[in-house]
């Protein structure tokens, strides 16, 4: 993988992106990861460079909008940064008149991915787009209906644990007979070899897209009680618990990976 020592890179659609150095000097008091400003300025370069199959598992989610997306239903991205899963969506449903729902917490992020999505507007031979209704807001709040489809990529892994059930219920209450859950996170192993090996493989990738052993360190000191990643089995099991038919793996690199859930 290519390293590059300036402060902006261009990504796929050429837009030019901030170089993620928020963690790049020593810190005296490393607070509490929160998706501000200042991350919302850097978001695209530090998801890129810090999540292995990122990119895939955005696209992937376009072609599973373009296979399950029903007409007239809703299409939900809870945790939606800055919409690129929604727009992977909207590119992907085409002429079927759905609605496309994005939320996040962070007032900065909403605001930030309004202006994604307003500037990436559909092709005006599209006769019905799917709309595209940008929210500030808890995902445990939203109540969900009507729903085709749902995707949370790498938000569940942020939501306190004894509420990660109750989400998953209004998730499956919500959805259409034979809609789809995409859910995207960060994984443990139950086994501590495994797991240990594992953490070290993603700090090697990012070390390779040229974050330093230092910002490596204290990006992790930051999320340390704010991202609680859980295991597959315990994923799976819950996921069924709740309702659905038919869950499994359809990507995995490293601690990094995607389910998909039929009810």
């Amino acid at each position: 993988m290519s390293q590059r020592d300036d402060f902006s890179h261009e990504n796929a659609s050429g837009d030019t992106l901030s170089r993620d150095k928020l963690f790049s000097q020593p810190l005296a008091d490393i607070a509490g990861f929160t998706f501000d400003d200042k991350v919302v300025e850097v978001f695209p370069d530090m998801i890129r460079r810090s999540v292995p199959g990122y990119e895939t598992i955005v696209a992937m989610t376009g072609a599973l909008a373009e296979r399950y997306a029903v007409t007239g239903s809703r299409c939900y991205d809870l945790g939606c940064s800055l919409g690129a899963s929604t727009l992977a969506m909207r590119n992907n449903i085409g002429k079927r008149d759905c609605t496309i729902i994005a939320i996040d917490n962070s007032p900065a992020m909403a605001e930030r991915c309004q202006q994604v999505v307003a500037a990436h507007a559909p092709a005006t031979t599209l006769t019905h787009p799917a709309s595209v209704d940008i929210r500030i807001g808890d995902v445990r709040d939203i109540e969900i209906n009507n729903a085709s489809m749902v995707v949370m990529n790498f938000t569940l892994q942020f939501i306190p644990l004894p509420d990660r059930l109750a989400l998953l219920e209004n998730i499956y209450r919500g959805l259409l007979p034979g809609g789809v859950l995409v859910l995207s996170e960060k994984i443990a192993f139950s086994d501590t070899h495994l797991n240990a090996l594992m953490i070290d493989l993603h700090h090697a990738f990012k070390r390779a897209n040229g974050y330093s052993e230092l910002e490596v360190s204290q990006k992790r000191s930051a999320l340390e009680n704010v991202l609680t990643p859980e295991t597959l089995d315990t994923h799976r099991e819950r996921l069924r618990d709740v309702g659905f038919s038919e869950v499994d793996v359809w990507f995995q690199c490293f601690n990094f990976a995607s389910l998909l859930a039929i009810k």
